[in-house]
């Protein structure tokens, strides 16, 4: 089976990804590695030796493995024009909702400024013509209503980390708009920036804290029943790979027509996917093989949305991007890495999985 469905888009060409070592970054680098790009990554430390960075050994195998912080707009404009990216995959945040309200300040100074400094490095540097913008499904003003958000609808977000996505949305459409503009393309500038927005990511090498898979894996390997604290909050699952092979595609597609798709886009999963956190759990211990549920909820807990899902329709009838694994196969995939990941060489158990995924 032929790992690349993106018509050789990437064969060759240089990508530059921030946020490479972390969890959705990792994935990403090794897909493009098989693709044939020369990937530069520029991230920070990752989170443990357990990560799928770490474990797969990517950053020996891309081109460059860089550490800097994106809140170094002088350095991102340093690395820009040292590699000279034709394509940039714009990953690096702090990415967890609780941990947002111990560091609120960090968070906006990462997510909303290391996105202006990335659009800044972009500016600065002929040679990028793709640029696709990673922030969340949680970018919007979350009304809890039982439809899916639009990509035209207001941006907003109730705690620290929601509501810094929203204000890089702005920032990025802003920067679009002033400096970015389609209508401008071949004339003041060649570079086509598209916004894009995923739900709840899971998949193998994940070992953050506060999120319901690397907690469930905490506890099963060491034989501890799984505590979950929101076990009624309704989320949009998707495996790693879905988004991801949206970002690809939209990619593709940008490099093809630049002012045709440099806009938002939603990458969520089926309907049939967006589930309570106690049902994504039962699945994940069932094909894990073991694992208690406890529901440890506190009606103290810090705010968090209950209920927020994605609308694809723009995806899927202008892209051709749907979602390929029901939430079954999303919960198996995702429990078959963290049950072999100590026993096989990890960067071949990826390729598996992606290979497994596109077939």
């Amino acid at each position: 089976m032929n790992i690349d469905i993106f018509n050789g888009a990437f064969k060759g060409k240089r990508v530059l990804v921030t946020g490479h070592t972390g969890f959705k970054g990792s994935w990403l680098c090794i897909w493009l590695h098989e693709l044939g790009a020369e990937v530069v990554g520029v991230g920070l430390e990752p989170f443990s030796e357990k990560d799928n960075y770490v474990l797969s050994g990517i950053g020996k195998r891309i081109k460059a493995d860089i550490r800097a912080d994106i809140r170094d707009g002088k350095r991102m404009k340093e690395i820009f024009a040292e590699f000279r990216p034709e394509i940039v995959f714009h990953l690096a945040a702090q990415p967890l909702v609780r941990l947002s309200y111990e560091i609120p300040v960090a968070t906006y100074e990462t997510n909303v400024m290391g996105s202006i400094n990335i659009m800044e490095a972009v500016r600065a540097t002929d040679s990028v013509k793709v640029v696709v913008m990673i922030t969340t499904d949680k970018c919007y003003e979350n009304k809890e209503q039982i439809w899916g958000y639009r990509e035209n609808e207001p941006m907003g977000g109730y705690d620290p980390y929601s509501s810094s996505k929203g204000a890089a949305e702005i920032a990025i459409s802003s920067w679009r708009r002033s400096f970015f503009n389609p209508q401008d393309y071949g004339k003041k500038h060649h570079v086509s920036i598209a916004s894009v927005r995923a739900g709840n990511v899971v998949g193998g090498g994940d070992w953050a804290k506060d999120r319901i898979v690397p907690d469930c894996i905490r506890a099963l390997e060491a034989d501890k029943p799984v505590e979950i604290r929101s076990p009624k909050a309704i989320r949009p699952w998707q495996h790693v790979l879905e988004p991801l092979s949206g970002y690809l595609l939209l990619a593709s597609k940008m490099l093809q027509e630049p002012t045709r798709y440099c806009e938002g886009w939603n990458f969520g999963p089926r309907a049939e996917s967006i589930t309570p956190v106690w049902d994504v759990a039962t699945l994940l211990t069932k094909y894990y093989g073991k694992g208690e549920l406890i529901d440890v909820s506190d009606p103290n807990a810090l705010h968090e949305a209950n209920l927020l899902m994605l609308d694809i329709s723009k995806a899927k009838f202008l892209l051709g991007w749907e979602p390929r694994t029901s939430i079954e196969q999303c919960c198996q995939l995702t429990a078959d890495w963290y049950k072999h990941y100590q026993q096989e060489n990890v960067y071949n158990l990826c390729v598996e999985q992606i290979m497994s995924f596109i077939g």
